[in-house]
This record gives structure tokens, C-alpha cells and sequence, in this order.
């Protein structure tokens, strides 16, 4: 379901772990301007993770941290920032999923040591599924790990490494396996790096001055714009770039297994910010292309469409325009409301939902409504919703989903429920719409989902689909693999 139920109260939402950004400014030396550009940054991507904040700055000689948990506003006042000084800066957010306030303290990113290379500091969203194994490895050879997170065994594999910072970054990521993009500060230069199947976005960005450009990267190009940074393009599958003063320069990760093009379809489903360009499709297009595939495959008679918001306005919006019905903000989301462990004596009927979304009576009374979101994870919410429409007097509530139902979990940066928990993978559709007590439930086919991010026809995805050539990671949908985890055979 949509990102602002938070985990205590509903239980019921997917949440990407993290965001990452870069800032390469050579005007900033002895400055904070560099900190303060990737600081507005990482409060354009809060919606990645909202759990801890940190930004690493520095120059050649030195580079100063300030980490803290809570949401970016939170972390960093504009002392902080004064004292962040230097022409390089990496930033991080990123979501927990457990722990006390000294935990996520401890494993807020970036991660930072000082070694024979120099300092080095690294920001990474996404997940390396060998971690655990080369953490073993690495102790066994003395390291000594201070955290929790993955990021801190790259930090170790760098460390322990030869050459220059490049060099250490290519033998490091040769070893690791899964998931990732990074930003690294280090020797003056800020790295940018995508694991070879290109699963987590992430973006190269610059700023026009008279001095000369400013360079930024950033998980979302909707960082971009608030910085006032024009996208140059993707940081490609399995490249580095190094940024310093004589440009960008492009390097490749040498990749034995011929890793397949995987990019997270989940980011256009729900994600990324519907204003951010993400695998060279706008995220709105992409939404609004779900909608309509998804009135194409499960037209039912209504009156009005309404979204879940906030995912799930540009799918509805595509369903309306699809079906030629009305569309309308059937529900109002409370956009000021936190965590709340406050109830009233008496217990009020849906009171967690109640919080962050009220029915607007003088629409949904007396009509059949298609509601539009972007998934159904355990069902409690979506039930909880449901109701909320119904006791608003609609007559009829057909629950449209913009992705096929969620059966499987993540092992590459996502923090979704167990396979158990899903109830798309223990339910039956017919089962599921009983229990969330829905007039009907339909759900977006895998080969329609894929059509429409990638803006191609349905028989085209469905061929694609079937020859493993699709360049999009489903597993969460399919249970397709595209990089080995486990006993999880990879997609090849």
C-alpha cells in the first residue's frame, strides 16, 4: 500500500531502504556549499527512506560526518551544514527495518573509515546477497565491523585492498554479488557505481556555472530539479564514473557471469516520485500507461474512479481516461500526520487509516467506485479502506490493482513481508476479495505490467517475458530470479 502507513500502526507497506546522492563542486572549496546541494537532495528523496540521514563532505586531505536518525529536516541543522565543508559530498537516507534509535545511529549511512587509501566514505542503496559470507570471511582475517549494514562490508573490502581508490572500488565490487548503486568520496573525487544487471537507479546530473560545472548524482533525477541541475543520463549497468577536475570519466565493473539487464519495475509501480525520470521512462507516464492496461483487463461497470493516494493517483487517473468514467480525489490524505501512539479510550473503527486518509462523503455516497492502488500486501489496509468507502455510503467497491499480486520478497533492497505473509501468495484472487471485502478485485496481468512500463504492445512483453529478455526485474510478482540468492536458482 502507499508509503505514509507507517510500520507500527499497519504493517502493511513495501519501503525501498534507501536513497543515495553525490555532489562534486569546485567552488566549494573550504565551503559548504557542496553539503548544502546534497542535503536539498536527499529532502527531494525522502520519500526513499525515512529512518536515518547522513552526509559526508571533505576535500582530498579529510572529509568530516554527521549522521542521525529521523528524517533530513531532523538530522541537520544549518550549524550541521557550515561545518560540512569541502568541494565533495555524499549523502544517504535510508529506511530500517528494525532496531532501536542506537541501531539505526549505528548503521546510518554514509559509512566511513580511514585506511591506507585515505578516508574513504560510502552511501549505498540496494542489497548485496553475499554479504554474509564476506563478512565471515573478512573477520576471520581481523576486521572488525561496527554496524549491521551490508555498505560496511564494501567499506572493508576497499580497505583491505590495493591500488588506487579506483582500483580498490573495481576489485571490491568484482567480489560482491546482488544489488546496488553507490556514491563514494574519497582522494578528492566522488565515484558513482551501478551493479552489471542495473536493479537500483541511479542518475548523473550537472549544474552550469561560470567557474565551471557542478556534477551530482542521485538515486531520482527529481533531486535534480530541485538543485537546479540539468540529467545528463544514467549511470549505465555496471559502470563507474569518477568525477574530478577533469570531467567524468567512465569505467567499467568487470562482470564474469554475464549478469542480465534487471532493472526494478517496482520503481515505476510505486517507488520513485511520479516527476522523476527513472530508466528513461517518466515515472508518470508509466503509471498512467498501468491504469489504462489495467482498465483494458478489468473494465467493470462504475460510476467514478478513485485513487489511494499518493501512488495511486497517475493510475487511476490512466484507468478513467481508459473506461471514459470520472475521476475523482474520493479520499483525502492527511499529509501533516506522523506516528501517533495516542488512541482514543474508545476504540474507533479503523482509527490507524483514519489518520492518513478520510472519505469524501459528497463523492462516494450512493455510486460504484473503482478504487485504484499500486498494491495489496497483507490485505489489512486495503480491508480497512474498503470499509472506510463502503460506511461513506458507495454502493459498490471494485478494487483495482496496478500490478499483479505480490507473492514473493525482495532480496534486493526492498523491504517486503515474508513469502507467508503476502497474501497474494496464500490467497486466491476470489479469496482475497472476500476477505478485503471488495464487490470485485482485479489485478494488472504480469504481461500487461510490463507492456506498459516499457511502452511496448502486450503480446511484445508477453514474448519478452518468456525468453528472459525482458531487461526488467519482477521477482517480487514472479518469483523470477534474475541474481542467485540462496537456493534461489538466477534468471539466465
Amino acid at each position: 500500500m502507499s508509503s505514509f502507513f507507517d510500520e507500527d500502526e499497519e504493517g502493511d507497506a513495501f519501503r525501498d531502504r534507501c536513497a543515495v546522492v553525490g555532489v562534486w563542486d569546485p567552488t566549494s572549496v573550504g565551503q559548504p556549499e557542496a553539503a548544502k546541494l546534497a542535503y536539498l537532495m536527499l529532502y527531494a528523496l525522502q520519500h526513499r527512506g525515512q529512518e536515518s540521514a547522513g552526509i559526508v563532505s571533505g576535500d582530498v586531505e579529510a572529509l568530516k560526518r554527521k549522521v542521525g536518525p529521523g528524517l533530513v529536516a531532523d538530522v541537520f541543522s544549518e550549524a550541521d551544514l557550515d561545518t560540512l565543508t569541502g568541494g565533495v559530498a555524499i549523502g544517504h537516507c535510508r529506511y530500517a527495518t528494525a532496531g532501536d534509535q542506537d541501531a539505526r545511529l549505528r548503521d546510518a549511512g554514509p559509512v566511513f573509515a580511514r585506511c591506507q587509501a585515505g578516508p574513504i566514505a560510502v552511501a549505498h542503496n540496494g542489497n548485496l546477497v553475499n554479504a554474509a559470507g564476506l563478512r565471515q570471511s573478512l573477520e576471520e582475517r581481523g576486521s572488525i565491523f561496527t554496524s549491521s549494514v551490508d555498505t560496511e562490508v564494501l567499506l572493508h573490502l576497499m580497505a583491505s585492498s590495493h591500488g588506487t581508490l579506483l582500483q580498490r572500488l573495481q576489485k571490491s565490487l568484482k567480489q560482491v554479488r546482488g544489488a546496488y548503486c553507490l556514491t563514494v568520496a574519497g582522494d578528492g573525487r566522488v565515484y558513482g557505481a551501478r551493479d552489471p544487471s542495473g536493479v537500483r537507479p541511479l542518475a548523473l546530473g550537472r549544474i552550469d556555472r561560470e567557474s565551471g560545472p557542478c556534477w551530482v548524482l542521485a538515486s531520482e533525477t527529481c533531486a535534480f530539479d530541485l538543485v537546479g541541475a540539468v540529467y545528463v543520463r544514467d549511470v549505465a549497468p555496471g559502470e563507474i564514473v569518477v568525477i574530478d577536475a577533469e570531467g567524468v570519466a567512465s569505467h567499467r565493473i568487470e562482470n564474469l557471469e554475464g549478469a542480465p539487464r534487471a532493472f526494478c519495475i517496482f520503481e515505476h509501480v510505486y517507488f520513485s516520485r511520479p516527476d522523476s525520470l527513472v530508466f528513461q521512462r517518466y515515472v508518470h507516464e508509466a503509471r498512467n500507461a498501468l491504469g489504462k492496461q489495467l482498465a483494458k483487463e478489468t473494465a467493470v461497470d462504475a460510476d467514478v474512479v478513485v485513487p489511494v493516494p499518493d501512488s495511486g493517483v497517475f493510475a487511476a487517473m490512466g484507468y478513467a481516461e481508459q473506461a471514459r468514467l470520472p475521476f475523482a480525489m474520493g479520499l483525502v490524505r492527511n499529509h501533516y500526520v506522523g506516528r501517533t501512539f495516542i488512541e482514543p479510550e474508545q476504540r474507533i473503527r479503523h482509527f490507524g487509516v483514519k489518520l492518513k486518509l478520510n472519505p469524501v462523503r459528497s463523492i462516494l455516497a450512493g455510486k460504484r467506485v473503482v478504487v485504484v492502488d499500486d498494491s495489496v500486501v497483507r490485505g489489512t489496509t486495503s480491508k480497512k479502506i474498503v470499509d472506510m468507502i463502503l460506511s461513506a455510503g458507495a454502493k459498490e467497491v471494485h478494487l483495482r490493482i496496478s500490478a499483479p499480486p505480490t507473492t514473493h520478497p525482495c532480496f534486493y533492497g526492498i523491504d517486503t513481508p515474508t513469502k507467508e505473509e503476502l497474501i497474494g501468495s496464500r490467497m486466491s484472487v476470489e479469496e482475497i476479495r472476500r476477505f478485503v471485502n471488495a464487490t470485485t478485485l482485479g489485478y494488472l496481468s504480469r504481461e500487461g505490467m510490463h507492456a506498459a512500463v516499457a511502452g511496448v504492445d502486450v503480446d511484445v512483453a508477453r514474448a519478452a517475458i518468456a525468453s528472459g529478455t525482458s531487461g526488467y526485474c519482477d521477482a517480487c510478482f514472479s518469483g523470477d530470479y534474475p541474481i542467485q540468492i540462496g537456493g534461489h536458482k538466477a534468471r539466465r
